[in-house]
C-alpha cells in the first residue's frame, strides 16, 4: 500500500464562527483506493500559506511512502530541515496527515483507530462545553454572569456534568499582565452565579488563556477557590514552565494547560516541573494520534489525566475520541455544544452525543466522512483572520479592555 495523492481544503466557517474562522482538512489516497482524512490545527499563518507547506510535507515524507509507518514520517518530518525539535506549524501538518494515515490503517483493518491503539477502556467519553449564551437579540453575549449562569442552568439539563466560562479577557499580544479588581470581581461574581445555577450537577471549569503573571493568578486563584473549580487553565503564557508551577503550588484547584503545546517533550516539561496535572492537547496540533497516545502514557506515570481540548473542526474532534477512547487516565473531552450546526452539516452522519457524553463511533478509521459537498460550497476561507487572534495592543486596567491603538 503506498500514497499517491493529496488534497486540502479550507473551509470558512459561517457565522457566528463558533470553532473558528476555518478549519482545514487533507485527504489523502492510496493506490489501492483507500482515502484518508485528517485536519491541521493551524493559527499561526494564514492558510493560503499553509496550503503550501501541506503540499510540501507530502511530497517530501509521504508521497509514495506505506502510511502504516507512522512513526518514519514522524521522525522524518519532525526533523526537516534539521530542526529535531518541536515546531507548532510542522506539527500542526504532521498531525494532520498522521491522523488521515490512522484512518486509511483502520479501514485497511476494518476496525475504529482506538481497536489498534490498546483497544477501547471508555464505551461513553464526559463531555463539557464552553458556554454560549446569549442576550435578547440572539447574539452571543459573553460578558454578562446572569446569562451565562442561564445558559449552565441550560446546559445541565442537556446532560453535561462540566461547563467552561472565561471572563478574565482579555487576551493581548503583551500578556501575561497583572488584572484588574475589576476583573477579579467579575471572575468571582461569574462563579458564583454559575455554580448557584448548577449547584452539584456540575463541574465548573474555570478558562483563562495565559494572560497573567504567576503572581496575578494565585492573586485570583484564592478568590475562586470557594467555588471549588475542577480546573483553573493555563494561568500564565505557556512555554515557562516553573512559572506555572509557581501558581499550582500555592492554590488547592487543579491546574490544566496543553492547548498551545505539542510533543511530547513540552508536555513532559509541563508534568516534571508540576505546573499541571490535567494535560489539554490538542490532536490537530499536538503530533497526531499516537504522539498524543504517548503522551496520555506519561501522565499516567505522574498520576495525572488527560481532557482533551478541542476548537476547531469535526475530524479533529474524531481523532481526538479514539484517544480519549483508548486512555485509562482520560478526564473528559471538549465539545462544541452538542455538535449540531455546521459540525453536522458538514459530516456524513452527525457525531453521537447522549445525554452529557460523546458515543465514540464504531465504524472503521476514524469513524466519520466529509460530506464534500459542504467542504466545497464552504471552501476556500477568503478572509483575512486567523483562525484566533490576540488583541495587538497591551491591556489597559482603567478601562478593563486591551488600550486602544
Amino acid at each position: 500500500m503506498k500514497l499517491t495523492s493529496m488534497e486540502s481544503y479550507i473551509v470558512a466557517v459561517p457565522p457566528p464562527y463558533v470553532g473558528g474562522m476555518y478549519w482545514i482538512f487533507v485527504k489523502i489516497k492510496t493506490d489501492c483506493g483507500i482515502e484518508g482524512v485528517g485536519e491541521v490545527y493551524s493559527a499561526t499563518f494564514h492558510p493560503s500559506g499553509m496550503q503550501h507547506l501541506i503540499s510540501d510535507v507530502f511530497e517530501r515524507y509521504l508521497l509514495n511512502q506505506d502510511p502504516h509507518h507512522i512513526e518514519k514520517f514522524w521522525r522524518q518530518a519532525y526533523s526537516s530541515g534539521f530542526t529535531q525539535r518541536p515546531d507548532l506549524t510542522m506539527m500542526g501538518i504532521i498531525s494532520g496527515f498522521e491522523m488521515a494515515c490512522w484512518d486509511i490503517i483502520g479501514k485497511a483493518a476494518n476496525k475504529p483507530v482506538y481497536e489498534l491503539i490498546g483497544g477501547r477502556v471508555h464505551d461513553k467519553l464526559r463531555s463539557y462545553t464552553y458556554l454560549y449564551p446569549k442576550n435578547s437579540q440572539g447574539e452571543y453575549d459573553y460578558s454578562d454572569p446572569d446569562l451565562a449562569a442561564e445558559e449552565a442552568a441550560r446546559c445541565a439539563e442537556m446532560g453535561f456534568t462540566a461547563v467552561k466560562f472565561d471572563p478574565a479577557g482579555p487576551y493581548t499580544a503583551f500578556s501575561g499582565h497583572q488584572i484588574s479588581l475589576g476583573v477579579m470581581d467579575r471572575c468571582e461574581e461569574f462563579c458564583s452565579k454559575v455554580r448557584q445555577a448548577v449547584g452539584s450537577k456540575c463541574d465548573i471549569l474555570f478558562g483563562t488563556h495565559g494572560q497573567m503573571v504567576p503572581s496575578s493568578a494565585i492573586r485570583l486563584a484564592k478568590r475562586l477557590e470557594r467555588y471549588d473549580p475542577l480546573w483553573f487553565e493555563e494561568p500564565v503564557p505557556p512555554g515557562q514552565e516553573s512559572a506555572m508551577a509557581e501558581v499550582a503550588a500555592k492554590t488547592s484547584i487543579p491546574i490544566a494547560a496543553g492547548e498551545r503545546l505539542t510533543t511530547k517533550y513540552e508536555f513532559h516539561r509541563l508534568l516534571d516541573s508540576g505546573a499541571a496535572r490535567i494535560l489539554q492537547m490538542n490532536i490537530g496540533r499536538v503530533g497526531g494520534i499516537l504522539e498524543a497516545k504517548k503522551i496520555a502514557a506519561i501522565a499516567e506515570v505522574y498520576y495525572a489525566q488527560i481532557a482533551p481540548h478541542l476548537y476547531n473542526g469535526p475530524i479533529g474532534a474524531a481523532a481526538s475520541f479514539q484517544v480519549a477512547a483508548a486512555s485509562p487516565n482520560f478526564l473528559i473531552q471538549e465539545s462544541i455544544m452538542a455538535w449540531g450546526g455546521f459540525y453536522s452539516e458538514i459530516l456524513q452522519e452527525p457525531i453521537q452525543w447522549e445525554d452529557g457524553y460523546i458515543i465514540p463511533s464504531t465504524k472503521p478509521g476514524l469513524g466519520v466522512e466529509l460530506n464534500m459537498d459542504v467542504v466545497k460550497k464552504h471552501s476556500p476561507y477568503t478572509g483575512s483572520r486567523l483562525h484566533l487572534q490576540m488583541a495587538a495592543v497591551p491591556f489597559d486596567v482603567k478601562n478593563d479592555a486591551p488600550a486602544k491603538g
